[in-house]
C-alpha cells in the first residue's frame, strides 16, 4: 500500500485538476472497486452524480474527496496497486479500469480509477464534524499534520510496551508510516527495529519523528517511491525515491555511514532492513 508521501502526491494532483468540478455520470466497471460502498455500484454511481467535488484532503495513507454541501466524502482506498489517474476524455481505456468519473464541464478531462489486483476501492461516507469520513475517525493523525501533538505521541509510545517499529506501523499513534519510511527514518535514527519503545527518551522519540518528517518531505520532493508502474501520480507519472534509499531494498550493500553489509530480516510477514554496526539490536536480559 502506498505510503504518505505517494498518497500525498496524489492527493495534490487531484485538487489541481478536480476540484471545484461537479460529476455528470459515473461509470462502475468492476463490483470489487465498490465493495466498500454498502449500496453497490449503482446506488454508489446515482449518490456522486450532480455533487461538487471539494479540496482532496488525506490523513495519513488514507485519501478522500468532500463533497460540498452534503457532509458526505469518498473515500479512496488505493490498496496494492489502486491509481487515481486523469486522462482526455477520449483516451483509450487503461486495462485495468474500473470507475470512470466525467465531469459537467468542459476541461476535456476526466477522472478514472484503475487497479490491476482490485484490492482497493471508491466508497462514500458520512463524516464526521471534523470532516473525515467516519469509517476512518479512528486513524491518528499524521507527523506532517500541523496538529500533530507531539507530547501525546511521546506518551503514547512510552505506554505502549512494543518495540519502536511496529509503534510506527500503528496507524493509532501515528499514521501514514509504512515499512518502507519506517526503516529509513529507524537508519537515520540508529535505532534498531526491536528497540522497546520504554526505552525511548522523550528526546530520542523527538530526534525519530523529526527523521521521520525529513524522510516523508524528502520523498514528496520527487514524488514518492516507485519500485514499479503501479505506483504512479494523476498523470501516470513515476515517483524516483527509491534512487535515494538508504536502508529499504540494500541487502548486503554497504551502510552509506559505515560501509557495513545492510542486512534484511523477516519481520511480520515484511522485511527490515537495518545496519548491524550502525543499529545494534537491544540487549536481551538475563
Amino acid at each position: 500500500m502506498p505510503e504518505l508521501p505517494e498518497v500525498e502526491v496524489v492527493r495534490r494532483g487531484l485538487e489541481r485538476w478536480v476540484a471545484g468540478r461537479t460529476v455528470e455520470a459515473v461509470e462502475v466497471l468492476h463490483p470489487r472497486a465498490v465493495r466498500r460502498h454498502p449500496g453497490g455500484g449503482a446506488d454508489f454511481a446515482a449518490r456522486l452524480g450532480g455533487q461538487t467535488i471539494g479540496v482532496p484532503r488525506r490523513r495519513g495513507k488514507y485519501l478522500w474527496l468532500p463533497l460540498e454541501g452534503g457532509g458526505l466524502s469518498v473515500l479512496g482506498h488505493l490498496g496494492m496497486s489502486g491509481q487515481l489517474l486523469v486522462q482526455p476524455e477520449g483516451a483509450p481505456d487503461e486495462k485495468h479500469l474500473r470507475i470512470r468519473v466525467r465531469f459537467d464541464d468542459s476541461a476535456g478531462t476526466e477522472l478514472r480509477f484503475v487497479d490491476q489486483r482490485t484490492f482497493g476501492g471508491l466508497s462514500l461516507h458520512e463524516n464526521t464534524p471534523d470532516g473525515v469520513p467516519d469509517v476512518i475517525a479512528h486513524i491518528a493523525r499524521d507527523p506532517l499534520d500541523p496538529l500533530f501533538d507531539e507530547v501525546a505521541y511521546h506518551l503514547a509510545l512510552r505506554a505502549k510496551r512494543s518495540t519502536v517499529k511496529r509503534a510506527l506501523l500503528d496507524q493509532s499513534l501515528i499514521s501514514g508510516v509504512g515499512n518502507i519510511y519506517a526503516d529509513e527514518a529507524l537508519w537515520r535514527a540508529r535505532l534498531h527495529y526491536e528497540r522497546p519503545t520504554a526505552t525511548l527518551t522523550r528526546p530520542r522519540s523527538a530526534e525519530l519523528l523529526g527523521h521521520v518528517r525529513d524522510v516523508m518531505n524528502e520523498a514528496l520532493a520527487v514524488g514518492g517511491t516507485s519500485f514499479d508502474s503501479l505506483y504512479v501520480n494523476v498523470n501516470g507519472e513515476s515517483g524516483y525515491f527509491d534512487r535515494s534509499l538508504d536502508a529499504y531494498g540494500r541487502e548486503d550493500e554497504p551502510c552509506r555511514r559505515c560501509g557495513t553489509p545492510m542486512r534484511r530480516r523477516p519481520w511480520m510477514n515484511r522485511s527490515s532492513y537495518f545496519c548491524p554496526r550502525c543499529q545494534r539490536p537491544p540487549r536481551v536480559a538475563s
